[in-house]
């Protein structure tokens, strides 16, 4: 996989929905989920990547140990994302991989994950997408909706809120605002 240099996340309502259309044309529904879940649970793809059916389907909850940090971590799956659950898994296994891979019998690599977001990117003109896109696209719209950083903090278990405010993008959002206009 690529070194992802400054991968943004998706700031508009429009963008996500554009990005999944190009999704939708350019890959499989297993991607269109992935991306889905990505932006709605704020999850690394490395934690996305390996869960099964049972780890979500019928769940309020979901229960993981960060690939990166090695930390338990539970959160709530909000209610239309559980919606979501339940009607792409309600044909599968619970022991079947959420994400399955074309080769073999496992689940997809996060390189796989990497290659199927850049082809939308591509569609797209989108130089700036990469996986993390999905974790800061969760970050920035959370931070929208509820002005809390601090919580946001703890969801991405950043050691401070000026890393998470930086990592969603909207430190450079507000200097960009300030800039603008300013003239002496």
């Amino acid at each position: 996989m690529a070194k992802e240099k400054n991968v943004q996340p998706l700031r508009t309502k429009a963008e996500i929905v554009d990005f999944r259309w190009a999704l939708s044309k350019y890959a499989r529904a297993r991607d269109l989920f992935l991306f889905n879940l990505g932006i709605n649970l704020g999850l690394r793809v490395s934690d996305l990547v390996p869960l099964k059916v049972e780890d979500v389907r019928g769940k309020t909850h979901l229960v993981i140990t960060e690939q990166k940090t090695k930390k338990t971590k539970r959160f709530l799956i909000p209610r239309a994302t559980r919606e979501l659950i339940e009607s792409y898994t309600r044909y599968l296994s619970p022991s079947a991989w959420l994400f399955p891979s074309q080769k073999g019998n496992g689940h997809i690599s996060t390189t796989q994950a990497y290659r199927v977001l850049q082809k939308a990117a591509e569609a797209l003109g989108r130089e700036d997408i990469g996986t993390h896109t999905m974790r800061k696209t969760f970050g920035y719209h959370h931070y929208k909706q509820h002005k809390d950083v601090a919580v946001l903090q703890q969801l991405f278990n950043h050691s401070a809120p000026s890393i998470t405010m930086q990592y969603i993008g909207v430190t450079e959002d507000e200097v960009d605002a300030t800039m603008e206009d300013f003239s002496l």
